[in-house]
Formats: structure tokens, C-alpha cells, sequence
């Protein structure tokens, strides 16, 4: 075999569970590209089903994919920033793994991107495009409802900001990647807003492709991530991302607590001076659920699973009951006192473990592994 000429393309697709499109994707990136020098760098995040051995197989004998397992950590755009970051090749694509993206567009995003632009992107919401294909009625209306939010914030046109299929020049990934939040599935909407000038835009049309095997990975946290982003970008980053969730669940568990300290002093009969344990099965409910959510939504990237997930609970119980003793003792001392209603002193209890819960948690019970 001759050697391989350097990349002229690198194409960074992020997987997980895709084992099964991982050869059918090479063998149309082959077509598509054919007489380029080009590379694949499959970014998979420890997936269960082999998609990282599937990709090495394909590598044993085709210098031109390779394939980076992560292990502890996950997420769409940090795959996609740690792909771009590892490649030498001064023209840089992401695109999925799941066969969706139109790999024949890839060569006029290229030479878009020669032509002058800072970043091509696969767009179906110009003429010529369309997603109807990929797309169920639900998740179109959510994807156009994000799209028009993002454009909101957006410093420059863009018909499609919640694409995931891009072309950009490798000095633009170089210059972008410090200012980027790494986290979410629109690692796009992030770069155009992290850019330190209004980048040039082209958008090539396609039609966005039914899956044929594998899940799509949206789900609501996915949404929640999406709106994380935009808040991240709107506030200049003045509030971790991360910590913005954190608050985030911590809200749903103010409402959760609220609703159980709210039985347990009504139906069940608790009066003022049985507050301070209706305040403390209130407080355990809240910590389960604020527990169940964080690791869903806030951690996401360091989910807990198997036994590191109860060892995580019962660390996070221990650590959070010194915040939740203040929040007890401090509570209580209002409703005895007579300065609040026991909802008022209830809210202000809770409010109170908010900052110390998350510093714990990040550091802790969700620890990098």
C-alpha cells in the first residue's frame, strides 16, 4: 500500500452505541471523497455495544480512520472539541455517526470554506434543504423552537444554528477552543457564539437522512443542556454552566420539598412543634430527588451508575446533612420564634444548602473518576 499523503479533511464524528454504521459511514465517506486526502477520527465515549472496536478494525488496515475511546467522560461537544484538537489536517468536519448527515455535501463545504468562509454548515432550512426525513412532528417543532431562540443571540445569519454537521478551517477550532462551555449537543451554536469576531457563514444544503439503526440520543436533558448553553453565552459566562443546572434542580427540589412539608404539616397533622421532623422528611425527599437529577442532568458527563451509584447517594446524604442541619435548625428557629409561616421558613431553610450542597457534590460526590 502507498503511504497515505497528509489529511487535507478531518472528519470528527462522535459516537456512542453505533457500532453497526460505523463501516457503512467509511464506506461513503470513501465515495464522497474520493481523489482527497482524508482522515476519520471516531470519537466514542466508551460505548457498551463495541462501536470503538468496530472503528479499530476498519483502522488495522485503513491508516486513513482512526478511533479515540474516552473513558470517564462524555458529551457530544467535548468529543467534538477533543476530535478537532487531536488532528493536524487544516480543514476540519463534524458530523454523526448515526448515517444522517449527507456525506456528499462534504466536498462543497470544503471548497465553501476555501472560497472565504470561516465555517460551512449542512443546513436543512435553506432552499434545497430538508429535515422531514429525520425527524418526528415533535422533535421538528422542538428543533425550530430552539433554532429560533438561538438565532436570537446569534452575531451573525444563520438558517440552521442547530445543525450538527459543519466544515471550518482547523485556526478557527484553535482560536474558538478556550472560550468553548464543552458541554451539550450543539457544539455549532456554541463556536458561533464563543468566536471572537463575527465568522464568515456559508450553508450547503441537504436532506436530512431517517436513522435506520441505533436510538437518538435527544431526550429532555438534552433540552435542558441546549438552554444551559444559551444562558451560559447570554450572561458572558459569569455563572458556571455547570452550577447553573446545579441551581437548576435545586429549584425542582425546593418545589419537591415544598410539597412534602406541605403534607406532612397538613394531612398528617403535624403542628408547629412537630415542624423540625416534618422538616427533616421533607429535606430527605428533596436530597433524593436533587441526587436522581443531578446525576441525570448536572453530571451527566461523570454519570454514577451500578454500586458507585449508591455509594454516591449515601456520600451525598452525608455531605449534604450538615447543610441540611442548618437548614433544619435554622427553619425551626424561625417558626418558634414566630418570624415566618412555616412555608416561608421552609423556602428559607432549603435556600440556604444551595451553594454548600454543590460545592460538596462537585467535589466529592461526583469527583472526576
Amino acid at each position: 500500500m502507498p503511504t497515505p499523503l497528509p489529511a487535507h479533511l478531518a472528519i470528527i464524528i462522535p459516537v456512542f452505541r453505533e457500532a453497526a454504521n460505523v463501516a457503512p459511514l467509511v464506506a461513503r465517506l470513501d465515495a464522497a471523497l474520493a481523489g482527497l486526502a482524508w482522515e476519520a477520527v471516531f470519537v466514542d465515549d466508551d460505548s457498551p455495544d463495541g462501536t470503538a472496536a468496530a472503528a479499530r478494525a476498519i483502522a488495522a488496515t485503513d491508516p486513513r480512520v482512526r478511533c479515540i475511546r474516552r473513558i470517564g467522560r462524555r458529551g457530544l461537544a467535548s468529543a467534538c472539541i477533543e476530535g478537532m484538537l487531536s488532528v493536524s489536517a487544516p480543514f476540519v468536519a463534524v458530523m454523526d455517526g448515526d448515517l444522517q448527515h449527507d456525506e456528499t455535501i462534504l466536498p462543497a463545504m470544503l471548497a465553501a470554506v476555501q472560497a472565504g468562509a470561516d465555517i460551512a454548515i449542512g443546513s436543512r432550512h435553506v432552499s434545497g434543504g430538508a429535515a422531514s426525513g429525520g425527524f418526528s412532528a415533535a422533535r421538528g417543532a422542538l428543533s425550530d423552537g430552539g433554532a429560533r431562540l438561538a438565532r436570537m443571540l446569534l452575531p451573525v445569519q444563520v438558517a440552521d444554528p442547530m445543525s450538527g454537521f459543519f466544515l471550518l478551517r482547523r485556526e478557527v477550532v484553535e482560536d474558538v477552543a478556550p472560550r468553548l462551555a464543552a458541554r451539550g449537543f450543539k457544539i455549532l451554536l456554541d463556536i458561533l457564539l464563543s468566536a471572537r469576531r463575527k465568522l464568515v457563514v456559508a450553508e450547503v444544503p441537504y436532506s436530512f437522512r431517517s436513522r435506520l439503526t441505533g436510538e437518538s440520543k435527544l431526550d429532555a436533558t438534552v433540552l435542558l443542556e441546549f438552554a444551559g448553553l444559551l444562558l451560559d453565552k447570554a450572561t458572558g459566562g459569569a455563572v458556571p454552566m455547570r452550577f447553573l443546572a446545579f441551581a437548576s434542580v435545586g429549584a425542582v427540589g425546593l418545589l419537591v420539598h415544598m410539597a412534602a412539608l406541605a403534607l406532612l404539616v397538613g394531612p398528617l397533622g403535624f403542628g408547629p412543634l412537630g415542624f423540625g421532623t416534618a422538616q427533616w422528611a421533607a429535606t430527605l425527599v428533596a436530597m433524593t430527588a436533587n441526587f436522581v437529577l443531578n446525576n441525570r442532568i448536572t453530571y451527566r458527563d461523570a454519570r454514577l451508575r451500578g454500586p458507585a451509584l449508591w455509594r454516591g447517594l449515601a456520600l451525598f446524604y452525608l455531605v449534604c446533612g450538615i447543610g441540611a442541619a442548618a437548614n433544619v435548625g435554622i427553619a425551626g428557629l424561625l417558626v418558634r420564634d414566630g418570624v415566618l409561616a412555616w412555608g416561608m421558613a421552609g423556602a428559607a431553610g432549603a435556600l440556604i444548602t444551595v451553594v454548600w450542597n454543590y460545592a460538596v457534590s462537585s467535589t466529592l460526590v461526583w469527583r472526576a473518576r
